[in-house]
């Protein structure tokens, strides 16, 4: 089982992912990978060097075409248990932003097959204990902030 927890800030050097919740034009923004027939947030590795939210920048252009966006940091995540990318199931900490894309590119130079816009959340997640999480909690917060 998959543990997901919330904290406003942790140290920096533990932050390893960056997840970008997105939108653009009221649609929810998602990924589907070339070797799988799900849907995902964009996001990936921080690289060396790297601060998060440049990660998250990175990884919002690489994964999703996107040239002109806003983005801003919502909250730090981490995630107990094993998974696909953390196969000895200790806690594991990413940076979760909140992007609005105003424009994109016309071809992926990526892992990415396609970039869809939804009005709805996807059924078949790629990540279906995480990535729901993710968006519970941004909404959470967002709905606070108003």
């Amino acid at each position: 089982m998959l543990e997901v927890k919330f904290y406003d800030t942790v140290d920096d050097s533990l932050l390893k992912f960056a997840e970008i919740i997105s939108q653009s034009n009221g649609k929810w923004v998602f990924c589907k990978h070339k070797e799988r027939d799900t849907y995902e947030v964009p996001g990936g590795h921080r690289e060396a060097g790297e601060n998060i939210l440049e990660t998250a920048k990175r990884e919002l252009q690489e994964e999703t075409g996107a040239i002109k966006f806003d983005i801003k940091p919502v909250c730090v995540y981490s995630v107990t248990g094993k998974t696909r990318v953390n196969d000895t199931g200790e806690e594991s900490f990413g940076g979760l932003y909140f992007a609005e894309i105003s424009e994109f590119a016309k071809e992926l130079h990526s892992e990415m097959e396609k970039v869809v816009l939804m009005d709805e959340l996807p059924d078949d997640w790629t990540y279906p204990l995480i990535q729901p999480k993710l968006i519970e909690e941004w909404d959470r917060r967002e709905k606070f902030e108003k």
